[in-house]
């Protein structure tokens, strides 16, 4: 509804009260009505469920179309970041947030900082979810409340046409609420246990569930060693879990992302079941890593396959876990992904360990022959050195190429001394279209960079500290922050509007009208950065 429509419908509820309701003001209600327009986390999850859909119908038409994220591990992240977006390209189409496990674990568990085990509290991932929406909807209420104080003035000046092109702003403002990828790791125990995460998750505002195929109590970082991974069928089975969640709940578009780590997985805790020849335990177990044995010789406690007639031992190391043979990873992650979609996920996440496009294209390809709008959410992870990992790449095309390599060394291309060369200036280049050139090439519908703010918090800080408790002491914070904040426009520099001081400045004159006791009047020194 538009904002006159919004004013009307309260004017009318007011007056049906027979002057009793005469101290509420229509036009005050319309606007805190336009600042909180999504009531509840489920109402999130709808709205922002048909984006993703409409984005992944963009991007199967042209891969150009491809979306973004950025990892948050707090509500007030996740908001400078969309008034970021706002602010520098006036719109948020195509941009999210991703919400990671591993930030949850070590920076939001009460247990301190935790490696990315899933040992956190599970409780807190819908939480932060929720705190997100939190913070991303009072910035809708901040950047409102300061249009309706512009029409205010409009309006004082008896200025009409101000007015009317405010008033077709507010009818047209574009919400910070954007879909956010939420990760819910391997989904904390069994199924049942997945079902009720994901259902939490979901009334906090969560449209789309990323879920990966490692044994939820052995669960690694997808970067570190020592992953597990478990047969399809439990796979699949949380899967059909957080299907049933989002429909429950009444969100028929919600997404599900099913992650494969096995490309750098080595391990299963269990031998499938399988029922006969080809099936897909048969499948999973075809990949253990075997070796042939005499009935005569089995020790007690062996598992043992039949395969082909022969009797097959599969090696079982001292963690009583179980080994895939070498170079099998490629292959596992076509499974998975394949059977992923053809159990109901919608998009797929192939854990790599490093970022070269014809590496992820190549196994995308094997499943676009089955599924050919088959589509990747990707990991543009701070776990890989991306310096040296692409002037790598760019040092062994020139090889191929037959170019002279002489002035480099391979193994030490990170050093400062290559940073001006042609060969980094061309691996640059690569990484600026990294994103663009995957999307085209390897399928790749969302990029998204796990963890970027704890990179860039621990950055500005240690820059600060060197500064503030040096030489430069406040100097350092005015040079390096303040002024910053000032000459490029930050809205946080006037950190009282921002928290929501305006806000409450406004809904007091609604509460109280001229016996309001406002905070920004006159001596209020944000009023020193207007």
């Amino acid at each position: 509804m538009s904002y006159q429509s919004f004013t009307d419908q309260a004017s009318s509820l007011i007056k049906s009260y027979n002057g009793t309701w005469n101290g509420i003001d229509a036009e005050s209600v319309a606007r805190m009505r336009l600042q909180n327009r999504f009531q509840s986390g489920l109402d999130i999850a709808r709205y922002t469920a048909k984006i993703m859909r409409e984005d992944m119908a963009a991007y199967d038409a042209d891969p150009a179309h491809y979306t973004q994220s950025l990892g948050c591990w707090h509500g007030f992240i996740g908001q400078q970041k969309l008034i970021a977006i706002k602010k520098h390209f006036g719109t948020t189409k195509r941009r999210y947030l991703y919400l990671s496990g591993w930030m949850v674990a070590a920076l939001r568990s009460d247990f301190g900082p935790l490696p990315d085990q899933s040992m956190h509290e599970k409780t807190t991932v819908p939480a932060l979810i929720e705190e997100l929406y939190t913070f991303l909807r009072q910035a809708d209420a901040r950047e409102l409340g300061m249009m309706f104080r512009d029409l205010d003035k409009a309006r004082d000046a008896g200025d009409k046409g101000k007015e009317q092109q405010i008033r077709n702003a507010i009818d047209n403002y574009q919400t910070h609420v954007v879909p956010i990828i939420a990760d819910i790791d391997a989904g904390f125990g069994n199924a049942e246990a997945t079902y009720l995460l994901a259902k939490k998750m979901i009334e906090a505002g969560a449209c789309c569930i990323q879920i990966e195929n490692q044994v939820s109590d052995e669960k690694q970082c997808g970067h570190q060693d020592g992953k597990v991974t478990v047969p399809h069928e439990d796979f699949l089975a949380k899967i059909r879990a957080v299907r049933y969640a989002f429909l429950e709940l009444g969100i028929e578009d919600g997404v599900i992302v099913a992650r494969t780590d096995s490309l750098g997985a080595g391990l299963t805790k269990q031998i499938a079941v399988s029922n006969e020849p080809g099936d897909l335990g048969d499948k999973y177990n075809s990949f253990l890593d075997c070796e042939e044995i005499d009935p005569a010789t089995a020790r007690n406690g062996d598992v043992v396959l039949n395969r082909n007639g022969k009797l097959l031992r599969p090696k079982r190391l001292a963690s009583n876990l179980f080994q895939f043979r070498e170079g099998t990873g490629a292959d596992r992650c076509v499974l998975d992904c394949i059977t992923a979609l053809e159990n109901g996920a919608d998009l797929l996440w192939i854990e790599t360990e490093k970022p070269h496009i014809e590496q992820i294209a190549s196994m995308v390809d094997r499943i676009r022959d089955v599924f050919p709008n088959a589509k990747l959410v990707y990991n543009n992870s701070p776990s890989f050195n991306w310096t040296l990992n692409f002037r790598q790449q760019v040092y062994d095309a020139w090889v191929a190429a037959g170019k002279d390599v002489s002035t480099y060394d391979r193994q030490n291309l990170m050093s400062v001394i290559y940073d001006t060369t042609e060969l980094a200036a061309e691996a640059d280049e690569k990484i600026r279209t990294f994103q663009r050139d995957s999307a085209k090439r390897a399928g790749i519908f969302h990029h998204l960079i796990t963890l970027p703010t704890y990179h860039t918090a621990a950055l500005s800080t240690d820059n600060l500290a060197k500064e503030y408790f040096g030489e430069a002491g406040m100097l350092g914070y005015v040079l390096g922050v303040q002024r910053q904040e000032i000459r490029q426009g930050i809205a946080c520099v006037r950190h009282q509007n921002m928290s929501g001081s305006d806000i409450g400045d406004d809904h007091k004159e609604y509460f109280a009208g001229e016996a309001a006791l406002k905070a920004g009047g006159a001596h209020n020194t944000m009023n020193q950065f207007a």
